[in-house]
C-alpha cells in the first residue's frame, strides 16, 4: 500500500475541519493510500514536518498560499525532496487557481490522484524560497497585514477593504534602485516591484498578467513600476485588462533566471513572499530560480502552464 502524508493548516479557509479530514482520508483510502496526518500549529510547521518527515510516496499540502510555501522550503532543505502536491484551502488561493482546482473540496482531492508530475521552478529570494511572487512596495502588506477576523468573515472581499483603507492614507513613496539584470546593470527609481512565476496574482488585484506564462522554464518575470499617484495604479490596472505588462508606459520588463536590486536607502517596509512577511531586513537582494522540484498538478492546465518535457 502506498503512503500519504496530509500537512494541514486548519486556520485555512475551510469550515468543517473534521469533515474535510474524513473526505480525504476517505477518497484515498480508496485509491489504496495509507493516510496520516500532521496538522499545523503554528508558523514554520510546515517546514518543520517536510524537514523531518520519513520516506513516503506523496505528500499533500492543505493551507494556503503560505502552507505552500512553507512546505516547499522544507523540502528544499532535504538531501531527497518529496513528491508534494498541494490542496488549496486559503482565502485567495492564486496557486491553487493557477493550477485548475475549483471550489469543490471532493473534486480536487481527486484532481490530485487524477494529476500528473511536473518539475515546478521554484525562485529564491536571499535563500528564501517563493512560489509565484517576491513584490515590494506601497499596499504590499495587505497580503499579511490584513486581519484574520477579516478573511474568515468577509473571503477575498476582506483583502479590498484593507486595501482601500491603506490606499486612503499611505502615500506612495519611489526608491532608488540598482539592479543587475542579463548581464547588464541600470538605476532609476521606481515605487513598486514584482517578481513572478505565476499568471494569477488576485490577492493583488491581478487575475492575468502574463498570458504565456511556464512554470518550469527555469526564469521568472520581473516587472518595475514608476508610479507618482493612485491615478496612476488605477491606470495600470486598467491597462492590464486590455494589454500585455511589458507594453504598458511606466513599467520595466524583463524575463531572467537570476536579478541583483540593491536599494539606496536602509527600507522601513518589507517585501511580501507568497502572501507573507519577508522578515530578514536588507537592501541587498539576490533572486534566481531553483531547479528540479517536482509535484503532482492536476491536468486541467497541464498545456497553458508547462513545457512539454
Amino acid at each position: 500500500m502506498k503512503k500519504c502524508t496530509l500537512i494541514y493548516n486548519p486556520e485555512s479557509g475551510v469550515k468543517n475541519k473534521a469533515k474535510f479530514v474524513e473526505l480525504f482520508q476517505d477518497v484515498f483510502e480508496k485509491a489504496s493510500y495509507q493516510v496520516t496526518i500532521k496538522q499545523t500549529e503554528k508558523r514554520g510547521d510546515a517546514t518543520k514536518f517536510i524537514e523531518t518527515l520519513e520516506e513516503t510516496d506523496l505528500v499533500v499540502v492543505a493551507g494556503g498560499d503560505g502552507t505552500l510555501n512553507e512546505a516547499v522550503t522544507g523540502n528544499l532543505h532535504r538531501k531527497n525532496p518529496l513528491l508534494l502536491s498541494y490542496l488549496p484551502l486559503g482565502t485567495t488561493n492564486d496557486v491553487g487557481t493557477m493550477y485548475g482546482f475549483g471550489k469543490n473540496m471532493r473534486s480536487n482531492i481527486e484532481r490530485i490522484l487524477e494529476g500528473t508530475i511536473q518539475e515546478i521552478d521554484v525562485c529564491t529570494i536571499n535563500e528564501k524560497p517563493f512560489i509565484y511572487v517576491a513584490c515590494f512596495g506601497n499596499y504590499v502588506n495587505v497580503s499579511y497585514d490584513t486581519p484574520r477576523r477579516l478573511k474568515k468573515k468577509y473571503g477575498k472581499l476582506a483583502y479590498v477593504l484593507y486595501a482601500i483603507k491603506q490606499l486612503l492614507k499611505e502615500e506612495i513613496h519611489k526608491h532608488t534602485i540598482t539592479y543587475t539584470v542579463n548581464g547588464k546593470t541600470y538605476q532609476d527609481e521606481y515605487s513598486f516591484l514584482f517578481i513572478t512565476n505565476t499568471s494569477h496574482l488576485a490577492g493583488l488585484g491581478l487575475e492575468s498578467i502574463y498570458k504565456d506564462v511556464k512554470l518550469n522554464d527555469h526564469m521568472f518575470e520581473v516587472a518595475f513600476c514608476k508610479v507618482q499617484s493612485r491615478k496612476d495604479i488605477l491606470n495600470i490596472l486598467y491597462c492590464l485588462k486590455t494589454m500585455d505588462l511589458h507594453e504598458i508606459p511606466n513599467i520595466t520588463y524583463y524575463q531572467t533566471d537570476q536579478i541583483d536590486i540593491v536599494f539606496d536607502e536602509n527600507l522601513t517596509s518589507s517585501w511580501c513572499v507568497d502572501g507573507e512577511k519577508l522578515e530578514k531586513k536588507s537592501k541587498a537582494f539576490h533572486l534566481e530560480v531553483k531547479k528540479g522540484f517536482k509535484m503532482i498538478v492536476p491536468k486541467d492546465n497541464i498545456t497553458k502552464l508547462f513545457n512539454e518535457s
